[in-house]
């Protein structure tokens, strides 16, 4: 069980609730708290002018709203912005989204009623996902369009993803005995009007990127070990000397997974010492892709952990406007409702990501090409070379997959579009940063897939299963489960699946 509340959420205890199978409490103090703020926003809107209680909206601010008004407001705003299109999200990044909203809700400053916490605890626990769209927020009034969906669902309306498919509403809250909220004060404002969506996805984002970055260690101390290269460039004495936190923990977790390796090699046993070749047949060095792992991953390690600081800051803060502070008796209005933040930090990780699956194809294409590696047939082929094809059609797979991210890795935070009458002037995107962040992890699985299977295809052409690192053996003995050794041609797409789903199932190495 996680406990919201005063406390921090951290990304490990998302984590928890997201796929670990947990469920949500609800603090009791910080409940009490949420109650005052809408005690005290219920009476002090009384007689004041307050933004989207007795106002318009956006441009149309400047409308009064008559008191009879007031709660069909709520609900008009609701309905109106219930305009996605596209794909609804996943049921794990809409759970990601409700997780982020009620976190801000529990901070206590959004002068709602207490049942709209409760209903939101409910239908997490209860695996119940409201349909929430991909495409329709700019991520700056909040993610209006996503989060109106959330809220057309918390009123009792629209569809949610439940046992397998997509029901009513209604026909579900009646099998739970779920009921829908009522609106008090500003319920439907305070559940549109933040950055949850992109905060959400954010959070799924930074899980799978941190299996991602695991997955990318793991194979490139693999493919060092396989083509017997050197150790030096993964020693503590050669990265130490850099200063960044990344390449040294990237270079140590190497080493940690390739402990009691009998194919890694220590150079000073082959080349220090007097040698009469004038031609060597052994490379002094590698490929860029084997030998700099760490000064290339060690960016990608540093800018998920910024990611994440960030992302995971704005889980735990109030996105909303105005916000409403009880303590000190105010509301104040502003812009916490501005993505700008998760926006750069899911186009700097899309980036890095990208970044992982180009070192991934490069490697891939090492394995692949008999005149670069000197070690293995073309294309992996363990057949007759002219009539069996090997790993031929999946490198196509995984070349142009990596062509589609570098594409996508546009970045998003810099391609505002005013809309709203001007009133939203300058927008983040940021829950389109999000949702394209998405797709390149997703496409990234599926490089790596094709890089494992390559990568165990080679160990049996080597016949060196008995000359591995333990934990380099464990992951070949685990993949081989799943994906026997082929010779002969046959489709490769189930087995490229297979490979995806272990990959984004397990997170073997941890920094």
């Amino acid at each position: 069980m996680v406990t919201l509340g005063s406390k921090a959420l951290s990304l490990d205890e998302v984590y928890r609730i997201l796929l670990g199978g947990e469920e949500l409490a609800l603090e009791a103090a910080a409940l009490q708290q949420v109650e005052a703020s809408y005690l005290f926003l219920e009476k002090f809107s009384a007689k004041k002018l307050i933004y989207g209680i007795n106002t318009g909206f956006g441009p149309m601010a400047q409308y009064r709203i008559s008191e009879e008004d007031t709660f069909q407001l709520q609900y008009n705003l609701i309905r109106s912005h219930s305009s996605g299109a596209g794909k609804c999200m996943s049921p794990l990044m809409t759970k990601g989204l409700m997780i982020a909203r009620l976190s801000s809700f529990m901070q206590a400053h959004s002068g709602i009623h207490p049942e709209v916490v409760h209903l939101l605890k409910d239908l997490i626990n209860k695996n119940v996902y409201p349909c929430v769209f991909e495409h329709g927020g700019v991520g700056a009034s909040g993610d209006l369009v996503q989060l109106a969906h959330l809220a057309l669902v918390l009123i009792g309306e629209g569809e949610v993803w439940y046992e397998g498919a997509y029901q009513p509403t209604a026909s579900v809250f009646a099998k739970l005995n779920l009921q829908p909220i009522s609106i008090h004060v500003r319920e439907g404002l305070a559940i549109i009007n933040g950055t949850s969506a992109m905060t959400g996805v954010g959070l799924v984002n930074l899980i799978h990127a941190r299996k991602l970055l695991g997955w990318s260690v793991i194979l490139s101390a693999m493919i060092n070990e396989i083509v017997e290269a050197f150790d030096d460039h993964l020693s503590a004495e050669l990265n130490v000397v850099k200063k960044h936190e990344g390449q040294n923990a990237i270079a140590a977790k190497m080493r940690e997974i390739l402990q009691g390796s009998k194919m890694i090699r220590h150079r000073p046993d082959h080349l220090y010492k007097e040698l009469e070749e004038e031609v060597f047949k052994d490379k002094v060095q590698e490929y860029y892709s084997l030998r700099c792992v760490p000064q290339i991953l060690g960016p990608v390690y540093d800018t998920l952990a910024h990611a994440e600081k960030l992302v995971v800051q704005e889980l735990n803060s109030v996105s909303d406007n105005p916000v409403v502070d009880h303590h000190l008796g105010n509301v104040f209005h502003g812009g916490n409702f501005h993505g700008d933040y998760v926006s750069l930090e899911m186009d700097k990780l899309k980036i890095a990501v990208t970044r992982l699956s180009m070192l991934s194809e490069r490697q891939l294409n090492y394995l692949m090409n008999d005149k670069l590696n000197h070690k293995f047939p073309p294309f992996m082929n363990l057949g007759k070379l002219g009539f069996n094809f090997g790993m031929q059609g999946v490198q196509f797979t995984a070349t142009s997959t990596v062509a589609e991210n570098q594409t996508l890795s546009f970045p998003m935070y810099v391609h505002s579009i005013p809309n709203n009458n001007d009133n939203q002037d300058i927008v983040s995107m940021g829950c389109n940063a999000a949702i394209m962040t998405q797709k390149v992890i997703d496409n990234t699985f599926e490089v790596l897939a094709v890089q494992v299977m390559t990568m165990l295809q080679a160990v049996d052409y080597l016949n060196c299963q008995d000359r591995l690192a333990a934990f380099s053996h464990k992951i070949y003995q685990e993949v081989r489960a799943i994906f026997p050794k082929f010779i002969d041609d046959s489709p490769r797409y189930k087995d490229l699946q297979k490979i995806k789903e272990y990959l984004v199932q397990h997170e073997p190495v941890q920094f």
